[in-house]
């Protein structure tokens, strides 16, 4: 029997937030999604479900701001009956350089408040992430505003081979679990 995982791409709602750092999780959803359409699920999230060799992603984007994600998420959780052990969270990482990406299960959330809003409402922190570098602000800039400015001219040109991994970290991580994953793609 195919088991499904739940792949929430955190992100904030609107065009305005659309192609910003902030949002480089909904962007490798839209990657991993292949081009199906998202549609709307009564939790508050858009859902798209994709086949991954014998396992169903549920992948879904908060129709929310990233702060209000967990309760949105953990309806879902409950509505499709999936283990908190098979929930991937994609999400922005100042710690990393950008087009760096680590894979990890449990933690802390570094001041992240998709992860806190996420953590908070599943009463665990034992999901795992999918940390997509953004890279932290030059100079005197708030990271907060960084964040939610677009992506350099310079990042834009390598952002699709960059999401385009994290949807393969995704896969490898559900496929051949994560000791695989992290050695693939821990660089």
């Amino acid at each position: 029997m195919a088991d499904r995982w739940l792949v929430i791409g955190l992100g904030n709602p609107g065009s305005e937030y659309e192609k910003t750092r902030h949002n480089i999780g909904q962007l490798v959803l839209d990657q991993l999604s292949y081009g199906q359409k998202f549609s709307s699920h009564k939790s508050r999230m858009e859902i798209c479900e994709v086949k991954c060799g014998e396992h169903t992603l549920v992948l879904a984007k908060s129709r929310g701001y990233m702060n209000e994600t967990g309760g949105p998420a953990k309806a879902l959780l409950d509505f499709y009956k999936i283990e908190i052990t098979q929930v991937i969270a994609v999400h922005d990482e100042l710690d990393l350089p950008f087009s760096a990406l680590r894979i990890k299960q449990g933690g802390g959330d570094n001041g992240h408040n998709g992860l806190k809003s996420l953590t908070s409402s599943f009463s665990s922190a034992d999901y795992f992430r999918i940390r997509m570098g953004i890279g932290r602000p030059i100079g005197e800039q708030d990271p907060a505003d960084f964040v939610l400015k677009p992506f350099s001219k310079e990042e834009r040109q390598d952002l699709g081979e960059f999401t385009s991994r994290g949807a393969d970290a995704i896969t490898t991580l559900v496929v051949a679990g994560m000791d695989k994953a992290q050695t693939a793609f821990n660089s």
